[in-house]
């Protein structure tokens, strides 16, 4: 039976994280909200992404075999749970460098890892990451038989290179610090004999992922990789989530890191154990507006007699927020222990993840209007921070796949297989 006790280097990992928060990210917003734009506000993080990468926040994200520091995936979401209340943006960069380097760290060789993970361990630098999936016109449905699936193209010449053409969007931290293009970014295209033929009777066999730096886009025309924008977003203010472009532009084959048989497959992996880690975030956000509302209910008697924790009403909302935050948190803890199991297979630890990612960000938004409901009117005041905290955890349920269009649908497909009933729940 699994542990629900923490370990003493997890608690370690706790605490040397919430430091980093405290002294670090809570410097954060003070920073950038001095500048008009999203892209001007997210190069300002960048002396405290530094700041990350020297504290091994970078490397806290890559396993120790391949010389990072990594020792357990729950480690992560112990992290993230720190971090991200106390300033999202920021810590949204350091876990989007995080799922850009796990396609590489999943389906890489040795000299794949020899090649590019050398700046993500070095604790110098800057160093950022991207996976280049996402799409303008959406990739919901990108393996559907027939569909259009993804629009931006990959071929190979007769001598080895690859042509990418096709536009990227929401692509977290792709375009770099300057928009010359992350320190590692793994583009995922659609496979194509040339750079005119789509093929959709099998899109899942027909996904290639390339291995892009700033020395691979260096080295092609300046037009053949543009940044055309920089959205500007509701809620995480110094996030980068540019829409670029990519134009005849050439990476040599030793870039590949996922031929078409096996691209998918990689992406997939890839955002499954991200889900859970998205479910993570949304622990971080329960556990802070449940600390704001018992804090107040404990010392706010709203001109009665008694504190208002003594109310029933107030003390039956506390506890529902406490029973999703509790939840949450093992929905988490439990999918990453699975994603590293041998015990357990594949799909088991995808629906786990699926799991922890839908609970847990749905349910950020439900526990922050449910604290509000409880302080009053008194929450609605900006600087109590509702409102921030709200404009940030509505994205949990919409990126990193949609809990509606992707999410659930990924969950309904397990159901839907024969086999489902004979596979492990716990």
């Amino acid at each position: 039976m699994a542990s629900f006790v923490l370990s003493a280097d997890q608690k370690q990992v706790k605490t040397e994280t919430r430091l980093f928060a405290q002294n670090v990210l809570s410097e954060a917003s003070a920073i950038y909200s001095k500048y008009p734009t999203q892209a001007e506000r997210f190069q300002s993080i960048r002396p405290l992404y530094r700041k990350a990468v020297a504290a091994g926040q970078i490397r806290a994200q890559i396993p120790a075999p391949l010389g990072g520091a990594s020792k357990n995936l729950i480690d992560a979401a112990l992290a993230l749970e720190e971090q991200y209340p106390v300033d999202p943006s920021v810590s949204l960069t350091i876990a989007a460098t995080g799922l850009g380097m796990t396609p590489l760290i999943l389906g890489g060789n040795p000299t794949l890892f020899e090649k590019f993970l050398a700046p993500f361990l070095s604790g110098d630098g800057e160093p950022l990451a991207s996976l280049v999936h996402s799409e303008p016109n959406g990739t919901a449905n990108w393996l559907e038989k027939g569909g259009k699936g993804l629009q931006t193209t990959a071929y190979r010449q007769e001598d080895g290179t690859w042509i990418i053409n096709g536009e990227k969007l929401w692509t977290t931290n792709s375009a770099g610090w300057d928009g010359k293009g992350a320190d590692l970014q793994c583009v995922v295209c659609r496979y194509c004999t040339d750079d005119r033929l789509l093929p959709a009777d099998a899109p899942a066999s027909a996904v290639v992922v390339l291995v892009v730096t700033r020395e691979t886009i260096a080295q092609n025309e300046v037009s053949a990789y543009q940044v055309l924008a920089e959205p500007e977003l509701v809620g995480h203010p110094a996030v980068s989530g540019p829409h670029t472009r990519f134009t005849d532009f050439k990476v040599p084959d030793d870039n590949l890191l996922a031929a078409p048989e096996a691209g998918a497959a990689l992406i997939e992996s890839s955002f499954g154990m991200s889900a859970a880690l998205v479910g993570a975030m949304g622990v971080g956000i329960m556990q802070t507006v449940y600390e704001k509302a018992l804090h107040f209910s404990k010392t706010d008697a709203r001109g009665g007699s008694v504190p208002i924790v003594q109310r029933q009403s107030v003390a039956d909302l506390l506890i529902d927020i406490k029973m999703k935050l509790d939840a949450s948190r093992l929905l988490t803890y439990r999918a990453l222990d699975y994603v590293q199991s041998e015990s357990i297979d594949a799909k088991t630890a995808l629906e786990a993840c699926l799991q922890a990612k839908i609970y847990g960000s749905d349910n950020a938004v439900d526990c922050a209007t449910t604290a509000m409901k409880i302080i009053g009117i008194t929450s609605y005041a900006k600087e109590k921070g509702f409102g921030k905290i709200l404009n940030d955890a509505v994205c949990l349920s919409l990126f990193d796949g949609g809990n509606v269009g992707v999410r659930r649908r990924q969950l309904q497909r397990l159901l839907e297989e024969e086999d489902y009933e004979s596979r492990l729940t716990l």
